[in-house]
């Protein structure tokens, strides 16, 4: 009992040191460039060759294909990336994934690896402890689960042994039911797993000890590819349904790709053996099975990338839009992300939100000029309702954006994510006061339309540079909302906002003589409270500024 008991609690503790090595080398990478990663994935352009390349270098450094799809997904969900862009960005991720079993068949079993990985594990520690900024101490971390994945590796090797558990895994089928079987197995496994590349790492080491068989090994890798959508699948779960289709697309890459090589099996595997280095060598296994998911990813590609066009069109033909998609209501649900969560990708999707409602409020200004210049009973027809409609949509998106904000306060953040979500706060309750204040403007010109009151020629001339001027203002924060504001675009918004306020008083005072003189009383303080509503919108606007100085 005590040689069954004490092997299966080996191969307990070293499963669990290969998953968190490999969940904590990938956070600690995400940790120090994953901000700068996912941005570039979230501002990609529409060529299908950057697209590759840039899910390929993701991936490979943040060691995992389902991190980059949950991305992907959540980017689509948001409108920060197109469907027809996330094709590319998928297809480089799953060529991305392959680099852990190459990082594993080639350290792993060129080197003592339990002598490797301590040493390697000791030095991420100390780097972590001794160094406080937060770049080493991530990288450090990285370099821990680098070792930890050694480690692990390390303890698999002995349990697979036929003297420990080896007899247990000894499957060596090389039939067409075995590799059904093998198929299965990686399908299953990979999804319990959440990680493709785990998954392979564990093939690797089987197939060295000899405990599976080549075609087996290679059944088992063509499942994982499989298994390994499921982080993709979860994730959009509720999402629009460009964002379904996105993952839909991931699913369509791996099972296209897998049913081929499944057809024609046999000659795959022959031009993988003749491939692979050394091929006549039965003991190079494990850069065997590297070199297959490799191929088999890269080929994959080839066939399906120049048919991105007809693919999109696929996945919209079997996910259809929801008929009546227009909803007044706004909706911004923290949803915690399958597989390794960043707060970045959280933050992003914020920003995106915040630009969104800053678009909102610039349209609710243009309707103050129109108003100004038109003057008649059809602007109250045509603006009062959707102003209104307008205004309560921005104050969902206030509510929203804000509860999504302090969910994202609650998360593991670094100091400058803490200023950065706290001053993303205080942008959104501008905005939503900006609202209040371009509706308010809308209200009082309905009023002075309903009560038939006269402006003079000359007080709108004075009115619309006014207004122009805080147009500009509004324009301006809309171009700058989520980037940090130097101090030379600081002084500029300063400017603007002297420029308002010296309008302000100019026109104050013109109006004020004219009630003095015994001008309409009516007219003339709906005019300053017009003026007075607009230099708010301003107030807001420079608040805004000097939020985005701190970011």
């Amino acid at each position: 009992m005590k040689e069954i008991i004490i092997p299966v609690l080996n191969l307990i503790g070293s499963l669990g040191f290969l998953l968190y090595g490999m969940k904590l080398m990938s956070d600690g990478v995400q940790k120090s460039a994953g901000e700068k990663l996912q941005r570039a994935l979230s501002v990609i352009t529409g060529n299908r060759f950057v697209a590759l390349l840039t899910g390929l270098v993701v991936t490979m450094i943040i060691q995992s294909s389902g991190a980059s799809t949950v991305m992907v997904v959540t980017f689509v969900n948001a409108g920060l990336m197109s469907l027809a862009q996330s094709v590319g960005v998928i297809f480089g991720a799953n060529i991305g994934t392959t680099i852990t079993a190459w990082i594993v068949s080639i350290f792993g079993f060129n080197f003592k690896i339990s002598a490797f990985a301590i040493p390697v594990f000791g030095f991420g520690y100390f780097l972590t402890v001794l160094i406080k900024k937060n770049v080493y101490k991530n990288l450090g971390e990285a370099i821990m689960g680098f070792g930890l994945l050694f480690f692990g590796l390390s303890g698999l090797s002995d349990v697979f042994q036929p003297e420990q558990l080896g007899w247990l895994f000894n499957i060596q089928g090389n039939g067409p039911l075995a590799v059904v079987a093998g198929f299965f197995i990686g399908i299953i496994i990979t999804a319990l797993l959440h990680s493709s590349s785990a998954f392979s790492a564990i093939v690797i080491v089987m197939a060295a000890g000899n405990l599976i068989s080549w075609e087996l090994a290679a059944a088992m890798t063509l499942g994982s590819n499989i298994g390994s959508t499921i982080d993709a699948i979860l994730a959009a779960i509720g999402k629009t349904a460009d964002a379904r289709r996105s993952a839909l697309i991931h699913v369509m890459f791996n099972v296209f790709g897998t049913v081929l090589v499944l057809i024609f099996f046999r000659p795959f595997l022959d031009l993988v053996v003749l491939c692979t280095p050394g091929h006549n060598d039965p003991s190079n296994m494990a850069i065997r099975i590297s070199m297959f998911h490799t191929i088999f990813k890269v080929l994959s590609t080839v066939v399906l990338l120049p048919m991105q066009t007809p693919l999109v069109k696929l996945a919209c033909r079997m996910i259809k839009d929801k008929e009546n998609t227009k909803n007044s209501s706004y909706k911004l649900e923290f949803i915690n992300l399958p597989s390794k969560d960043s707060i970045t990708t959280h933050i992003i999707q914020a920003e995106k939100a915040i630009a969104d409602m800053t678009d909102i409020v610039s349209d609710m200004f243009d309707k103050i000029q129109i108003g100004v210049t038109q003057r008649d009973p059809s602007f109250i027809k045509d603006y009062e309702e959707t102003s209104a409609a307008a205004e309560e949509y921005v104050d969902q998106m206030h509510e929203q954006i804000t509860h999504y904000l302090i969910k994202c306060e609650q998360m593991e953040l670094t100091e400058k994510q803490i200023q950065h979500i706290s001053t993303m706060i205080q942008i959104v309750d501008e905005l939503e006061d900006m609202s209040d204040n371009c509706y308010t403007t809308i209200m009082l010109i309905n009023r002075s339309i309903e009560k038939k009151m006269k402006f003079q020629p000359e007080d709108e001339e004075r009115l619309l540079p006014y207004i122009e001027l805080a147009r500009q203002f509004l324009q301006f924060i809309r171009r700058n909302i989520n980037t940090t504001i130097d101090a030379a675009k600081l002084e500029l918004a300063r400017e603007l906002e002297d420029g308002i306020d010296a309008f302000r008083i100019d026109l104050k005072k013109v109006a004020r003589k004219r009630l003095e003189s015994g001008a309409n009383v009516k007219a003339e303080l709906l005019y300053i409270d017009i003026v007075r509503s607009i230099e708010h919108i301003g107030d807001n606007c420079f608040s805004i500024s000097e939020s985005l100085t701190n970011k």
